[in-house]
């Protein structure tokens, strides 16, 4: 009997399923798009119904596709968007609030107070985080804060609270199982970077009861079997992590000093630092949890760029001056370069490396003579120019130049987009073949914990490129362009 994987890709704007069998090779999928709500200016909100629904409904129709039967479902992982937080009452199983997502910037007044109350240095130490809305804990007190008795109901052990792992593992299984896999622990900003454990010290100055926290668990391991009432035979779930440590797996960067990018709502830029933590890093760069399985711990150094692909889709939705996302590559290639043309899209603020909660998205250098497709062009260059800051606060941290980058998602399928990233950088640009990378890697992760594979040698032959994008913009270019994007940067953080 042949041993496939059922692999679940939970992100912002879509759920998806697919089919990987023994090979490593995709058999089947399924997707469908999410609803946004957002309630007011900076908030964004999703329905944990609709979440857990779709999973159920693209997970069954995923394997109806690959024409298997149900007996050679091996195992499952699951990939989720990271930091979204959901709280559900222990008994019913219904949510007391939506799910609000990363990209939320609600909680700002509450960062503010963490700052005041000078807990910045321990929560970077302990964590390896910084005071930001995009984690998990200000949205747990906000929640907390804002429904009916919402402290009450959590120190009596009435509420539960979990990202969307720990949302899918508990409705999927049987036994109601609590977890969290390490990697979206580490993303809550109350998880030990250290010893991987929920910290009592931050618990306690946030007022955090542990009965409504999820057992933490490795990202390869046992997260238990999915009930009958889901599929006609329980299937263990063997592998758990969040989007990007999955992008990372399954971009087959398990060695020290790999590094790959993912672009989707966002791009998000994660280098393997290997087992230790790297303990000098003054670039602006989260240390991360990559992944861990058995006794073994592999750190990363993370950027985040909290608007990437969510920037085409306000050009698209919001200002309408593109109805099809796919010519945004050949209106931006016939244009000559922009010069003075910068748009800054903080909708969400700024992540890394400048983490600026209260700034907005500007377009400046505007003059009689821009058109919408200069508009186009500038938002396809700011996610280059974005990565660009992260990869220079990268070379600081780790004190030595990057050679290359692997990317995957979505946007990797943007010709202009991929060369300009290349030109900018100035390095080359390695597009996975497969742009599902994220959903490869928890299947590559489950698959290792139910042993249809037994090391990571045996993924690596798996990953390939489709194609490489060598820089060719000159030097000099290359330094003007950046400055300006720099200059833009600046006036806006100041």
């Amino acid at each position: 009997m042949s041993q496939n994987i059922l692999s679940i890709d939970q992100g912002t704007t879509s759920t998806r399923a697919i089919i990987v069998n023994s090979e490593g090779k995709i058999l089947s999928k399924a997707s469908k798009d999410l609803k946004q709500i957002y309630p007011r200016p900076g908030w964004v909100e999703q329905d944990p119904v609709e979440i857990i629904n779709s999973v159920k409904s693209l997970s069954k129709e995923a394997i109806r596709k690959s024409k298997l039967d149900i007996e050679e479902i091996t195992s499952i992982g699951i990939a989720n968007q990271r930091e979204t937080t959901i709280i559900w009452d222990k008994n019913s199983g219904k949510p007391v609030y939506n799910a609000i997502v990363w990209q939320d910037n609600r909680t700002s007044d509450l960062c503010l107070d963490l700052f005041q109350r000078g807990l910045s240095d321990d929560i970077k130490k302990i964590t390896g985080l910084v005071i930001d809305p995009y984690f998990s804990y200000t949205k747990i007190r906000w929640i907390l804060n804002n429904i009916p008795d919402g402290q009450k109901r959590a120190e009596n052990d009435e509420l539960l609270f979990g990202t969307v792992d720990s949302w899918i593992i508990w409705n999927f299984s049987s036994e109601k199982n609590h977890f969290i896999d390490a990697t979206n622990a580490s993303r809550t900003m109350l998880m030990n970077i250290h010893d991987l454990q929920w910290d009592d010290y931050l618990l306690k100055k946030f007022n955090i009861p542990i009965n409504i926290l999820p057992e933490i668990k490795p990202s390869i391991g046992d997260f238990g079997l999915t009930s009958k009432n889901i599929f006609p035979k329980e299937i263990p779930i063997t592998g758990v992590a969040g989007d990007q440590s999955a992008s990372l797996y399954g971009q087959a960067c398990f060695e020290k000093g790999q590094i790959k990018c993912t672009y989707g709502t966002g791009a998000f830029l994660m280098i393997n630092s290997g087992g230790h933590i790297i303990s000098n890093n003054p670039g602006g760069l989260l240390r991360t949890l990559a992944y861990n399985y058995f006794s073994s711990k592999n750190y990363a150094l993370e950027g985040s760029i909290l608007s990437s692909g969510s920037t085409m889709s306000w050009l698209r939705d919001n200002l309408g001056i593109i109805s099809n996302l796919d010519i945004s590559s050949d209106i931006s290639k016939s244009l000559d370069s922009l010069k003075e043309l910068y748009f800054v899209p903080s909708f969400a603020g700024l992540g890394a490396p400048h983490w600026n909660t209260n700034a907005k998205a500007v377009i400046s250098g505007m003059s009689f003579s821009t058109h919408q497709n200069h508009i186009i062009r500038a938002a396809l260059e700011s996610t280059a120019y974005q990565v660009k800051d992260i990869v220079e606060s990268l070379d600081i941290s780790i004190k030595r130049s990057i050679k290359s980058i692997r990317v995957d998602g979505g946007q990797t399928s943007n010709d202009f987009l991929m060369q300009f990233q290349a030109d900018i950088l100035r390095i080359p640009v390695e597009v996975s073949e497969n742009i599902e990378s994220t959903a490869l890697g928890v299947a590559f992760m489950s698959g290792i914990g139910s042993k249809i594979w037994n090391t990571e040698n045996q993924l690596q032959s798996i990953y390939e490129h489709s194609k490489i994008y060598e820089p060719k913009m000159n030097k000099s270019e290359v330094e003007n362009l950046y400055s300006g994007w720099l200059n833009a940067i600046n006036k806006l953080n100041n």
